[in-house]
């Protein structure tokens, strides 16, 4: 039986790294990418199938597979408005999740955020903790949550207060009680997917930071 995973979000700091991650990864037979634009990749696992995330019914015979490895996620500046990030990091994933899961995919892995939570008063924690709340009622066998903090690797967009982020936020994680925040490389990340996705594991299981790290 061929063994399929599927991405979203694979343009990303953590999608991009993780689609390398699993073509290398012998279990893997073949890797769906589902971007808005044509993303070509050297090996012959991926396919890259392009979608219009606002009519992503369209496409559900593309979530079809064993894993479903969601990484999609924008800014407010990209997005342009509150709504508009809403759409990509809820509305998007949470859909996406939907049709994979009627459509009997086995596991579901997240990328979240660190302090995730749907009662926050900020509003990207809160459509986090939204989305992981929507994702647990949904059908899967199996759910990874992974909720790192500020993602390190190289992006296609510049983003200034991200780049800011990264150089201080190592020297300011030195003090206490400020550890958990500390940044982490979007390859780690990637990493502890594809190994979760590898081991046998809970029907839902969340990986904070310091687990990302180990």
């Amino acid at each position: 039986m061929t063994q399929t995973a599927i991405v979203i979000g694979a343009t990303g700091v953590v999608g991009r790294a993780l689609v390398e991650q699993l073509a290398a990864t012998p279990a893997v037979d073949r890797i769906v990418t589902l971007t808005r634009r044509p993303v070509p990749h050297d090996s012959h696992k991926v396919v890259n199938q392009v979608v219009e995330f606002d009519h992503l019914d369209r496409y559900r015979q593309w979530f079809q597979g064993q894993w479903l490895f969601s990484c999609l996620g924008t800014t407010l500046k990209q997005a342009g408005s509150l709504d508009g990030q809403r759409r990509v990091d809820l509305d998007y994933q949470y859909q996406a999740a939907q049709l994979a899961a009627a459509n009997g995919v086995d596991h579901y892995l997240l990328v979240s955020s660190s302090g995730a939570d749907a009662d926050s008063g900020n509003a990207y924690l809160k459509m986090k903790g939204q989305l992981e709340q929507r994702i647990r009622a949904l059908p899967f066998n199996r759910i990874s949550v992974f909720q790192p903090s500020l993602l390190l690797g190289e992006r296609h967009d510049f983003r200034p207060a991200e780049r800011l982020g990264a150089l201080l936020m190592p020297l300011l994680c030195l003090l206490p009680g400020l550890r958990r925040y500390r940044p982490i490389p979007g390859t780690q990340v990637a990493a502890k997917m594809v190994a979760v996705s590898q081991q046998p594991g809970h029907p839902l299981q969340t990986y904070r930071l310091d687990q990302l790290f180990d």
